[in-house]
């Protein structure tokens, strides 16, 4: 069996920058584009450093790649969002609860201090895209946070805005409830649960923010793929961090999917019986969703074991980066 998929999009995906960026960035040049996350140090706030960011990635991936650009949300004018708007490749604004995940302390602390910008975005018909976790309870700060989208998507019924890397059968159906939102969900949350990372020996390579959540929550997401949900799209949220961060106290938060993420969803899609949904999951609901027209390219994918295990780790550059099914053959190949 083949599925011929049309212009591939990862919809949420990190490629760090300078040597790990080289590292990394090549892994993902299956995809056409990508929506790059803004969260660096420093992280990527004005027109500048996003246009400088987006010509490093451009180099970085080394072949014909749509990176689409966002900005970590700091309050903006009407002046700095026309000219962000303006620019070649921009997307949208990335917004994270200040100091919820990796590199996000500056985030935004108080809804309000944001009203501004948002009523704005909305004008300009700008995404916005949310980190949505809370403080509380490790398992319990996704669905605390769906107040805060039904006040957003409520007050701001023309902003589009995108529950990022959902986790939680409650997202889902929050996403039922309103026209303006739409979702990402990411590879390691349509297959594991956190029994999958610390039910037996601890995983740290599977540990990600969110952090995986019950078995009913993954089989919701997967349902919600498998069916063709049309405001539901693939955002790997792949999240490269160097090995001896993983493996150490202090464990660094992020999934390294993006060699191994369409092979996977391949398989995944086609042992469900779903392989016509996935074109759908993975370009055509976003394309729809935001009018983006991608890289023309095309990626086949066949159902043979790849002729090599997936690498144990990723070294270049002086960095080492450990994939998800590190060491394993994947039962679903791209044909080269």
């Amino acid at each position: 069996m083949e599925i011929t998929l049309h212009s591939p999009l990862d919809m949420h995906l990190h490629l760090r920058d300078a040597e790990m960026m080289k590292l990394v960035a090549p892994l993902s040049s299956d995809f056409a584009g990508a929506v790059i996350m803004p969260n660096l140090v420093p992280p990527v706030t004005t027109p500048d450093m996003m246009e400088a960011y987006r010509q490093r990635v451009l180099e970085a991936v080394g072949c014909s790649f749509t990176p689409l650009m966002t900005l970590f949300f700091t309050p903006l004018g009407e002046k700095e969002l026309e000219a962000t708007r303006a620019l070649p490749g921009f997307f949208g604004m990335k917004l994270y609860p200040a100091g919820i995940t990796t590199n996000s302390e500056g985030g935004v602390s108080n809804l309000a201090e944001a009203e501004t910008t948002l009523r704005l975005m909305e004008e300009m018909g700008i995404p916005l895209l949310v980190h949505g976790e809370s403080h509380g309870f490790v398992m319990d700060r996704e669905e605390e946070f769906l107040a805060v989208y039904r006040d957003l998507a409520t007050r701001y019924p023309k902003l589009r805005i995108s529950m990022e890397h959902i986790t939680t059968a409650a997202a889902l159906r929050l996403l039922d409830e309103f026209p303006n939102l739409c979702a990402t969900v990411t590879l390691q949350h349509l297959l594991i649960t956190l029994d999958d990372v610390a039910g037996g020996q601890l995983k740290p390579h599977l540990f990600c923010k969110p952090i995986a959540k019950r078995p009913q929550d993954r089989d919701a997401l997967l349902a919600a793929a498998l069916g063709g949900h049309p405001r539901l799209m693939f955002g790997s949220d792949s999240a490269p961090h160097p090995r001896c961060r993983k493996e150490a106290c202090g464990c660094a938060a992020g999934v390294f999917t993006a060699p191994v993420a369409l092979p996977v969803l391949a398989e995944l899609f086609a042992r469900h019986g779903a392989a016509d949904k996935l074109q759908g999951f993975v370009s055509g609901n976003a394309c729809k969703l935001y009018g983006i027209r991608p890289t023309e390219r095309s990626v086949t994918l066949r159902d043979e074991p790849s002729a090599m295990p997936v690498p144990s780790s990723y070294r270049s550059y002086g960095c080492e980066v450990v994939p998800m099914f590190a060491g394993e053959r994947l039962p679903w190949s791209i044909v080269r």
